[in-house]
């Protein structure tokens, strides 16, 4: 049902049809993926910084599965429109992911606009294997209507 969801959005104004090319929705993915190496690179010294750019990850991996739909979000909550739009795509088979996807939402904007959120490591650690999980299932889900994408994740 992400086709309802969808025009709900666009009704309201959330999203924007956009044309993309397979090179900018790859481009989204690399970059997911950079923001992960660099995120393994500093797990274990900087618990804030890996949940952030695990986090940011997920949000790239989300907005390239937009653009593939043909879409952009368009509103003052566009990270909140990727993570519901994301959560709808990907169905009721990855429910506990975008699940998460959402929570670190709301932790990230705590963490970025209120002082004193606290941070665990295993909230960290949890955040990064959630995003691998997620762009995994992204670079699938683009792979399966786009046979010609040769984009492979290696971490």
């Amino acid at each position: 049902m992400p086709e309802r969801l969808i025009r709900k959005l666009v009704r309201e104004g959330r999203l924007q049809k956009q044309e993309a090319g397979i090179v900018q929705i790859e481009s989204l993915l690399k970059e997911a993926t950079l923001d992960l190496a660099e995120a393994k690179k500093i797990a274990d010294i900087a618990e804030r910084a890996t949940y952030m750019l695990a986090y940011t990850a997920m949000l790239k991996a989300g907005r390239a599965l937009l653009l593939f739909r043909g879409y952009r979000p368009d509103d003052g909550a566009q990270h909140k429109t990727v993570v519901d739009v994301t959560s709808e795509i990907l169905g009721a088979k990855y429910k506990d992911l975008t699940e998460q996807f959402e929570t670190m939402r709301r932790k990230r904007n705590r963490m970025t606009y209120e002082a004193g959120t606290l941070l665990s490591r295993s909230e960290a650690q949890k955040a990064f294997s959630d995003a691998i999980v997620l762009i995994q299932e992204v670079i699938r889900a683009v792979k399966s209507q786009n046979p010609q994408f040769e984009f492979t994740f290696e971490l």
